[in-house]
Protein backbone atom coordinates (compact mmCIF):
# COMPACT_ATOMS: atom_id res chain seq x y z
CA UNK A 1 0.00 0.00 0.00
CA UNK A 2 1.15 3.50 -0.82
CA UNK A 3 0.76 5.99 2.01
CA UNK A 4 0.89 9.71 1.31
CA UNK A 5 1.96 11.76 4.32
CA UNK A 6 0.01 14.94 3.68
CA UNK A 7 0.69 18.33 5.27
CA UNK A 8 -2.24 20.68 4.86
CA UNK A 9 -1.94 23.29 2.07
CA UNK A 10 1.32 21.90 0.77
CA UNK A 11 2.90 20.36 -2.29
CA UNK A 12 1.40 17.06 -1.15
CA UNK A 13 -1.81 17.94 -3.01
CA UNK A 14 -0.14 17.39 -6.36
CA UNK A 15 1.00 13.91 -5.29
CA UNK A 16 -2.56 13.09 -4.26
CA UNK A 17 -3.68 14.30 -7.68
CA UNK A 18 -1.08 12.10 -9.42
CA UNK A 19 -2.23 9.05 -7.46
CA UNK A 20 -5.75 9.71 -8.74
CA UNK A 21 -4.53 10.22 -12.33
CA UNK A 22 -2.78 6.85 -12.17
CA UNK A 23 -5.73 5.13 -10.49
CA UNK A 24 -3.55 3.72 -7.71
CA UNK A 25 -4.71 2.43 -4.34
CA UNK A 26 -3.43 4.60 -1.51
CA UNK A 27 -4.15 5.99 1.91
CA UNK A 28 -3.61 9.51 3.21
CA UNK A 29 -2.17 10.34 6.62
CA UNK A 30 -2.71 14.01 7.40
CA UNK A 31 -0.62 16.46 9.43
CA UNK A 32 -1.48 20.01 10.43
CA UNK A 33 0.86 22.99 10.39
CA UNK A 34 1.71 24.81 13.60
CA UNK A 35 -0.78 27.72 13.68
CA UNK A 36 1.93 30.19 14.74
CA UNK A 37 5.05 29.12 12.84
CA UNK A 38 3.16 27.54 9.88
CA UNK A 39 5.81 24.80 10.00
CA UNK A 40 5.19 21.06 9.77
CA UNK A 41 4.76 19.20 13.07
CA UNK A 42 7.64 17.25 14.58
CA UNK A 43 5.68 14.03 14.04
CA UNK A 44 6.62 14.12 10.35
CA UNK A 45 10.25 13.54 11.36
CA UNK A 46 9.23 10.04 12.37
CA UNK A 47 8.52 9.39 8.69
CA UNK A 48 11.44 11.33 7.16
CA UNK A 49 14.34 12.92 9.08
CA UNK A 50 13.73 16.36 7.54
CA UNK A 51 10.08 16.35 8.59
CA UNK A 52 8.98 17.41 5.10
CA UNK A 53 5.85 16.87 3.07
CA UNK A 54 5.07 15.33 0.72
CA UNK A 55 6.51 12.00 1.72
CA UNK A 56 5.31 8.62 0.51
CA UNK A 57 5.90 5.19 1.89
CA UNK A 58 5.38 2.25 -0.46
CA UNK A 59 5.12 -1.09 1.34
CA UNK A 60 5.40 -3.02 -1.92
CA UNK A 61 8.98 -1.83 -2.41
CA UNK A 62 9.85 -0.98 1.20
CA UNK A 63 10.63 2.62 0.25
CA UNK A 64 10.20 6.02 1.86
CA UNK A 65 10.63 8.95 -0.47
CA UNK A 66 10.46 12.73 -0.10
CA UNK A 67 10.66 15.61 -2.64
CA UNK A 68 7.78 16.12 -5.07
CA UNK A 69 9.84 15.62 -8.21
CA UNK A 70 11.42 12.41 -6.96
CA UNK A 71 8.04 11.06 -5.83
CA UNK A 72 6.47 11.87 -9.19
CA UNK A 73 9.31 10.17 -11.08
CA UNK A 74 9.07 7.12 -8.80
CA UNK A 75 5.31 6.73 -9.23
CA UNK A 76 5.47 7.29 -12.99
CA UNK A 77 8.37 4.89 -13.52
CA UNK A 78 7.02 2.22 -11.15
CA UNK A 79 3.29 2.33 -11.83
CA UNK A 80 2.76 4.66 -14.79
CA UNK A 81 2.88 2.11 -17.60
CA UNK A 82 4.08 4.77 -20.05
CA UNK A 83 1.39 7.26 -18.93
CA UNK A 84 1.90 10.97 -18.18
CA UNK A 85 5.46 11.06 -19.51
CA UNK A 86 6.50 11.66 -23.13
CA UNK A 87 8.44 8.97 -24.93
CA UNK A 88 12.11 9.66 -25.56
CA UNK A 89 11.27 9.02 -29.20
CA UNK A 90 9.63 12.45 -29.13
CA UNK A 91 12.78 14.26 -28.10
CA UNK A 92 11.29 17.77 -28.10
CA UNK A 93 8.42 17.01 -25.74
CA UNK A 94 10.51 14.62 -23.62
CA UNK A 95 13.19 17.19 -22.84
CA UNK A 96 10.59 19.90 -22.34
CA UNK A 97 9.01 17.54 -19.79
CA UNK A 98 12.35 17.07 -18.01
CA UNK A 99 13.01 20.81 -18.07
CA UNK A 100 9.67 21.84 -16.55
CA UNK A 101 9.85 19.08 -13.94
CA UNK A 102 13.06 20.67 -12.64
CA UNK A 103 12.09 24.28 -13.34
CA UNK A 104 9.07 24.22 -11.00
CA UNK A 105 11.14 23.82 -7.84
CA UNK A 106 14.59 24.81 -9.05
CA UNK A 107 13.76 28.19 -10.61
CA UNK A 108 10.14 29.21 -10.00
CA UNK A 109 9.58 28.38 -6.34
CA UNK A 110 12.60 30.21 -4.79
CA UNK A 111 11.46 33.78 -5.62
CA UNK A 112 7.85 32.91 -4.75
CA UNK A 113 8.99 31.57 -1.38
CA UNK A 114 11.17 34.62 -0.79
CA UNK A 115 8.19 36.85 -1.49
CA UNK A 116 6.17 34.98 1.10
CA UNK A 117 8.98 35.19 3.67
CA UNK A 118 9.50 38.94 3.25
CA UNK A 119 5.77 39.58 3.33
CA UNK A 120 5.54 37.65 6.62
CA UNK A 121 8.57 39.57 7.86
CA UNK A 122 6.78 42.91 7.36
CA UNK A 123 3.71 41.59 9.18
CA UNK A 124 5.57 39.90 12.05
CA UNK A 125 5.30 41.13 15.62
CA UNK A 126 8.54 42.76 16.80
CA UNK A 127 9.71 45.69 18.96
CA UNK A 128 8.41 49.00 17.58
CA UNK A 129 11.93 50.39 17.08
CA UNK A 130 12.95 47.42 14.92
CA UNK A 131 9.83 47.22 12.76
CA UNK A 132 10.63 50.25 10.50
CA UNK A 133 14.10 48.87 9.78
CA UNK A 134 12.77 45.38 9.07
CA UNK A 135 10.07 46.79 6.80
CA UNK A 136 12.60 48.95 4.95
CA UNK A 137 14.93 45.99 4.37
CA UNK A 138 12.07 43.76 3.23
CA UNK A 139 10.82 46.40 0.79
CA UNK A 140 14.32 46.95 -0.57
CA UNK A 141 14.93 43.25 -1.23
CA UNK A 142 11.44 42.82 -2.72
CA UNK A 143 11.82 45.84 -5.01
CA UNK A 144 15.38 45.20 -6.15
CA UNK A 145 15.40 41.42 -6.48
CA UNK A 146 12.31 39.37 -5.64
CA UNK A 147 9.54 41.21 -7.52
CA UNK A 148 11.56 41.67 -10.75
CA UNK A 149 12.44 37.97 -10.72
CA UNK A 150 8.82 36.92 -10.21
CA UNK A 151 7.73 39.23 -13.03
CA UNK A 152 10.37 37.73 -15.33
CA UNK A 153 9.24 34.17 -14.53
CA UNK A 154 5.54 34.96 -14.90
CA UNK A 155 6.18 36.62 -18.25
CA UNK A 156 8.24 33.67 -19.42
CA UNK A 157 5.55 31.13 -18.50
CA UNK A 158 2.78 33.35 -19.92
CA UNK A 159 4.55 33.52 -23.27
CA UNK A 160 5.19 29.77 -23.30
CA UNK A 161 1.54 28.98 -22.55
CA UNK A 162 0.44 31.27 -25.36
CA UNK A 163 1.83 28.61 -27.72
CA UNK A 164 1.08 25.37 -25.85
CA UNK A 165 -2.01 23.91 -24.21
CA UNK A 166 0.09 21.99 -21.67
CA UNK A 167 3.45 22.81 -20.20
CA UNK A 168 5.62 20.36 -22.16
CA UNK A 169 3.65 20.45 -25.39
CA UNK A 170 0.24 19.30 -26.59
CA UNK A 171 -0.20 16.39 -24.14
CA UNK A 172 -0.95 16.56 -20.43
CA UNK A 173 1.95 15.08 -18.43
CA UNK A 174 3.22 14.81 -14.89
CA UNK A 175 5.19 18.01 -15.53
CA UNK A 176 1.83 19.82 -15.47
CA UNK A 177 1.18 18.30 -12.04
CA UNK A 178 4.61 19.43 -10.86
CA UNK A 179 3.97 22.97 -12.11
CA UNK A 180 0.52 23.18 -10.54
CA UNK A 181 1.49 24.16 -6.99
CA UNK A 182 3.53 27.31 -7.69
CA UNK A 183 1.08 28.51 -10.34
CA UNK A 184 -2.00 27.80 -8.23
CA UNK A 185 -0.38 29.71 -5.37
CA UNK A 186 0.45 32.58 -7.72
CA UNK A 187 -3.11 32.78 -9.01
CA UNK A 188 -4.58 32.49 -5.51
CA UNK A 189 -2.39 35.30 -4.15
CA UNK A 190 -2.99 37.57 -7.14
CA UNK A 191 0.60 37.35 -8.40
CA UNK A 192 -0.57 35.98 -11.75
CA UNK A 193 -3.74 38.03 -12.09
CA UNK A 194 -2.43 39.98 -15.10
CA UNK A 195 -1.35 36.84 -16.96
CA UNK A 196 -4.44 35.39 -18.71
CA UNK A 197 -2.69 32.36 -20.19
CA UNK A 198 -1.47 31.27 -16.75
CA UNK A 199 -4.92 31.78 -15.23
CA UNK A 200 -6.55 29.78 -18.05
CA UNK A 201 -3.94 27.04 -17.70
CA UNK A 202 -4.58 26.69 -13.97
CA UNK A 203 -8.31 26.43 -14.70
CA UNK A 204 -7.60 23.63 -17.20
CA UNK A 205 -5.57 21.77 -14.59
CA UNK A 206 -8.27 22.15 -11.96
CA UNK A 207 -10.99 20.97 -14.36
CA UNK A 208 -9.46 17.51 -14.75
CA UNK A 209 -11.62 14.79 -13.16
CA UNK A 210 -8.67 13.31 -11.24
CA UNK A 211 -7.87 16.75 -9.81
CA UNK A 212 -11.45 17.12 -8.58
CA UNK A 213 -11.38 13.62 -7.11
CA UNK A 214 -8.14 14.44 -5.28
CA UNK A 215 -9.84 17.46 -3.68
CA UNK A 216 -12.55 15.15 -2.34
CA UNK A 217 -10.03 12.56 -1.13
CA UNK A 218 -7.77 14.94 0.83
CA UNK A 219 -8.04 17.74 3.36
CA UNK A 220 -9.18 21.22 2.38
CA UNK A 221 -6.75 22.78 -0.08
CA UNK A 222 -6.57 26.57 -0.02
CA UNK A 223 -5.30 27.07 -3.58
CA UNK A 224 -8.04 25.13 -5.38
Amino acid sequence: MITLHYLNNSRAQRILWLLEELGLAYEVKTYDRDPITIMAPASLQAVHPLGKSPVITDDANNITLAESGAIIEYLIDTYGADRLKPSKANATEYWQYVYWMHYAEGSLMPPLLMSLVFTKMKEAKMPFFIKPVAKMLANKVMGAFVSPNIKRHMGYIEEHLSKHEWISGELFTAADIQMSFPLEASVSRGTAAQYPNIVAYVKRLQARPAYQQALKAGPEYAYA
